[in-house]
């Protein structure tokens, strides 16, 4: 069996130029300046990250009142299964699509 120690990187720091251990994470900092090895990623994470925890917009989605009368929510939930249906319906095509294209 081989006990060699795992694999190890570097990465050359941005600001400084020194060359630091690196586990390519976006949080690495160097540590000469204790600056990070890799901004730009570290920041698009942060990006992505914000963006999935803000609430999905409910577009196209007619709102249901609690005032509303019996007729108006019949005509209102009619509406709204239609809405879905369709979004269900591009979401099909589109998938089979992509499978379509490998």
């Amino acid at each position: 069996m081989n006990d060699a120690a795992p694999l190890s990187a570097s990465k050359k720091c941005p600001h400084c130029g020194f060359w630091s251990p690196w586990q390519q994470k976006s949080d690495d900092t160097c540590q000469r300046c204790g600056q990070l090895l890799d901004p730009v990623r570290n920041r698009s994470e942060q990006v992505r990250e914000q963006e999935a925890n803000e609430p999905l917009p409910q577009f196209m989605m007619i709102e249901i009142k609690p005032e509303d009368k019996g007729l108006v929510r019949f005509a209102k939930q009619i509406i709204r299964s239609g809405q879905l249906a369709f979004a269900a319906t591009v979401s099909f095509i589109l998938w089979f699509l992509t499978l379509a294209a490998g």
